[in-house]
């Protein structure tokens, strides 16, 4: 069932207990998002930042606490709801999972087609403008293994805007590429946000943190913290 949130806020989560597997890795967490806010997400390996963020894609159940997402109440949500509240999200992952036998305009069309989309014309619209969103509207032909990591990650973006989602989820979005590259992705990523979609980053790139500057929370100790302005942040 659908709620509603306050008009300009997407995430709502309150009192939560945020679990992997049968291991409680956050607890008593609390955190409010806003439409068209870039957030980064960081803390320790194994510290829980991976595990909310399955959480908030419903890939992950919530036990305890309430947690409101582009309007589906995450403690309460069926089944069969869980593909339109996905619609509303994108995910960026580190890996790029693009398929690998296929183009990138192949890659596209298959989330689309496995979205609902059967209009031919319209699917390849839809592409296009994703693409050129990217930087990468003469690239479509190309296979994955000729892109560079940072045009296979930019595909990967481009994926996670197909359906116009509400909220993108970023997982160490530049852990497989160079400071340079790192830069450009998340410099996309704000612009992202820029167009009224809230945009998280879980990252252990503090460069890129001092770099591009945003609200930061940290996964410590089992709980979800704000980061100072002039902290220095522990990551490894």
């Amino acid at each position: 069932m659908q709620e509603t949130l306050p008009l300009d806020v997407i995430i709502e989560l309150t009192d939560c207990s945020i679990w992997q597997q049968d291991h409680l890795v956050l607890t008593d967490v609390n955190l409010s998002v806003g439409k068209g806010e870039f957030l980064y997400l960081v803390g320790k390996v194994g510290s829980g930042k991976s595990s909310l963020i399955k959480t908030l894609n419903a890939q992950i159940p919530l036990k305890s606490g309430t947690a409101l997402v582009a309007g589906y109440n995450l403690d309460r949500i069926k089944r069969r709801e869980i593909p339109y509240l996905r619609r509303k999200i994108g995910i960026v992952f580190q890996d790029f999972q693009l398929l690998t036998d296929r183009s990138v305009n192949d890659n596209l069309e298959f989330v689309l087609r496995s979205t609902g989309w059967k209009n031919k014309s319209e699917i390849d619209t839809r592409i296009g403008e994703v693409l050129e969103k990217v930087g990468l509207n003469l690239k479509g032909y190309k296979m994955p293994h000729q892109l560079s990591g940072g045009e296979q990650q930019r595909v990967v973006i481009g994926r996670a805007l197909l359906n116009d989602p509400d909220i993108i989820l970023a997982d160490e979005p530049t852990g497989n590429l160079d400071p340079e590259t790192s830069e450009g992705i998340i410099r996309l990523l704000t612009d992202i946000s820029r167009t009224g979609r809230a945009v998280i980053v879980a990252t252990h790139n503090y460069t890129l943190l001092k770099k591009f500057n945003a609200r930061t929370i940290k996964c410590e100790d089992g709980k979800l913290i704000p980061a100072r302005e002039d902290e220095e942040i522990e990551l490894i």
